[in-house]
């Protein structure tokens, strides 16, 4: 914006009619003088120079004390003036930083939304909640022609758009693939290939545990990039077990193995999907341990699946004091 110049004669003469008057009418005059600055872009330190050089023209045998007294507060004005052009470039970069991170959150909702599938025999319950406008959990379900279910949880490491695209592509990859690449292995060596094909910023990476559903013979296929293991709840021996397997995080390079392993759901178990906003819940200046985890899902897992895993996200939630500190996302299968 172009600055002008304040004209010392015209503000000489507001001056002194001020001066000599101080009435109504000269403040409203002043008021009107200080719009004009500000449309015009006209600085602090700039009002305060034609200030005194109005004053000293009024009154040449101005005191030195009061001179002194006016060029002490043009230097601070003038700092002032540096300080607020600091602030506004800041409070400008904040705008379209914010901005940035609304029109990802819109791309997060447009292309990651993921519908609940209805299996026989399978009940299923699904939370994700950001910790802050941006999520960097995600979670996909893939179904299929043989009765099969692909349960997709993944943790980006980077935010912004980047990650929101990123996340698009592993899920347009993930639904593209032909069922006879549907085993949990497989996927994630094929999407590690086209993230580290695709993803050029070497500060995202992404973990992700991939599992796979038969509804005809209730097998459980699973392996992980990286990712928080899993938690699956054996009914007949009441007890929970983790569902471990390695991995690299996807994108780290292209030439990666996955390790894959299985169990057979029967009536009553449970399998658990989830992310470190879990796990990692903090109480005060500690980390909840795996067994109080363990502990809440158990007071829970008798309900409804979604049910249950709302009421989870409410107790850790309480927990925290209403203030997540990292993305909360779990998944519950219920046979």
């Amino acid at each position: 914006m172009k600055t002008e110049k304040i004209d010392v004669s015209n503000y000489r003469d507001l001056l002194q009619k001020y001066i000599m008057a101080q009435d109504e009418r000269s403040l409203y005059q002043a008021e009107q003088f200080s719009k004009y600055s500000i449309q015009h872009n006209i600085s602090p330190e700039e009002i305060i120079n034609v200030h005194i050089q109005a004053l000293k023209e009024l009154y040449p045998e101005l005191p030195a004390e009061i001179d002194a007294s006016m060029n002490f507060l043009l230097e601070t004005m003038i700092s002032y003036g540096l300080a607020y052009q600091e602030f506004r470039s800041l409070q400008e970069k904040q705008g379209a930083l914010e901005s940035e991170i609304s029109i990802a959150a819109n791309v997060q909702q447009n292309l990651l939304s993921t519908t609940k599938p209805n299996v026989i025999g399978l009940d299923i319950g699904a939370i994700s909640v950001p910790s802050h406008q941006m999520n960097g959990d995600y979670y996909h379900f893939v179904t299929d022609e043989s009765n099969n279910l692909g349960i997709a949880v993944a943790d980006v490491i980077g935010k912004g758009i980047p990650a929101a695209l990123a996340m698009s592509m592993i899920k347009y990859s993930m639904d593209s693939f032909p069922d006879t690449m549907r085993s949990p292995s497989v996927i994630l060596e094929h999407l590690n290939r086209v993230v580290g094909r695709n993803i050029a910023d070497s500060s995202m990476f992404i973990t992700m545990f991939y599992g796979l559903y038969n509804d005809d013979t209730g097998a459980l296929q699973y392996s992980s990039a990286g990712h928080e293991p899993g938690f699956y709840y054996c009914a007949e021996k009441d007890t929970f077990f983790e569902m471990k397997t390695q991995g690299l995080v996807l994108g780290v390079t292209c030439q990666a193995d996955y390790e894959q392993h299985g169990i057979t759901m029967v009536e009553g178990d449970i399998a658990i999907f989830l992310t470190d906003g879990v796990t990692e819940c903090r109480i005060g200046d500690r980390f909840i341990e795996k067994e109080e985890v363990l502990e809440v899902i158990r007071e829970y897992m008798h309900l409804p699946a979604q049910e249950a895993v709302c009421s989870v996200y409410r107790h850790f939630e309480r927990l925290q004091d209403f203030h997540l500190r990292d993305d909360f996302t779990l998944i519950f299968l219920k046979k």
